[in-house]
């Protein structure tokens, strides 16, 4: 992939934080792409497990914090969640020139000294300290979850104060933009994030099956997914990984497949052969949506959050090129009216209006427009 060099900024030490990288998901892919415009960065983040990244990293000093150390795995680290703030404070930035955090949790919370400008890409203000507590605690038992709430509530001031540590915040949606000003009484600049449309091709074949394609955690409500095609002899296919996996897999719905862990490969054929995506669950932007609308297949969302900035409804001012249905109730009953109504009205989603779409967020977008601001910091800040 070319992508225009950092003139303004050669010679300077960058160094890029995370919150930790266990996995590539959406915001791996935003620090990925920002390491393809500065190669020399050096990356920070609470733990790094590199046998999920198949190389994504190599060529980047990446420096951990005392959590990897500790017992545990990328499955069980989070147990260690009290311990993040002073983490991500015990790294030293004194070396460096700009600090680029991409943060969801505590990332945003790291200590740099007044002569660096400290530009934050912010994901969400962290969703269990904020608006959705309630959906990451919903399946423990009483005492787990008295435990869990106090200590989110332990960290929530530490949040708010550290919010102020930042100089300069860019959110990947306007809906985030919002969060950051209600959340930190911060203003910011949208940058939405990359999505790779190049790696998928417009497919105008279907075996006849729907898709949820996310990682099996809470909010993500795959169940809601699974009880709105319960009784149906609709296929579903859930594919992902996650701690909700042995939950979910309960079901054992005859109608109902989950794939393990996909691979690059089997994300593309999923994709090119569904015949829409289900997206059930409040996203702060939402990348696989695109994906889906890349591959041109129509998507089939709650319509809040991320996926009203991605997907072209049914009923909005340019229902002439939709890319799907948005529903307004996050029940499986309103899931599965939605599903209905697209059986009725396929015709009129068509696979290239839905690559059209999705082209609008290709990742060269992203990463002109993230230098374009990190460049005018740089110049502002001299």
């Amino acid at each position: 992939m070319e992508c225009r060099p950092a003139k303004t900024l050669a010679g300077t030490k960058i160094a890029l934080v995370c919150d930790w990288l266990t996995g590539m998901r959406g915001g791996e892919k935003c620090l990925k792409a920002i390491c393809e415009v500065f190669p020399g960065a050096d990356i920070f983040t609470l733990v790094y497990y590199p046998q999920h990244f198949s190389g994504a990293f190599d060529g980047h000093t990446v420096r951990t914090s005392f959590i990897q150390r500790l017992p545990g795995n990328e499955k069980t680290f989070r147990h260690y969640l009290p311990l993040f703030p002073k983490a991500i404070e015990s790294f030293n930035f004194t070396p460096y020139d700009v600090v680029i955090s991409f943060s969801h949790c505590v990332a945003k919370g790291v200590q740099t000294s007044p002569r660096i400008p400290h530009i934050c890409y912010c994901h969400t203000p962290a969703r269990y300290l904020w608006d959705m507590q309630s959906h990451y605690t919903a399946n423990m038992g009483f005492i787990k979850k008295r435990i869990v709430s106090q200590m989110l509530a332990r960290l929530k001031p530490w949040d708010i104060a550290s919010a102020g540590r930042v100089n300069y915040y860019i959110a990947n949606s306007h809906h985030i933009q919002q969060r950051i000003k209600r959340c930190y009484n911060q203003d910011s600049q949208v940058i939405y994030p990359p999505v790779d449309v190049n790696r998928f091709q417009m497919s105008t074949t279907s075996d006849g099956y729907y898709l949820v394609l996310s990682a099996w955690v809470p909010y993500k409500r795959v169940d809601v997914a699974i009880q709105a095609f319960s009784g149906s002899n609709r296929k579903l296919i859930i594919a992902g990984r996650g701690p909700e996996s042995e939950r979910l897999k309960r079901c054992r719905l005859p109608n109902v497949e989950f794939v393990d862990n996909p691979d690059d490969a089997m994300v593309e054929q999923l994709l090119a052969n569904c015949r829409a995506l289900i997206f059930p669950g409040q996203e702060d932007f939402g990348i696989v949506p695109l994906e889906a609308q890349a591959c041109g297949k129509p998507v089939i969302a709650y319509g809040a959050g991320g996926a009203m900035e991605t997907v072209v409804g049914i009923d909005s001012a340019d229902s002439h090129c939709a890319t799907g249905i948005l529903y307004e109730d996050p029940s499986p009953q309103s899931l599965l009216h939605a599903v209905e109504r697209f059986e009725q009205i396929e015709d009129r989603f068509s696979p290239e209006h839905c690559r059209r779409n999705a082209l609008r967020f290709n990742t060269e977008r992203y990463q002109s427009q993230m230098l374009e601001f990190i460049e005018s910091v740089w110049d502002a800040w001299q």
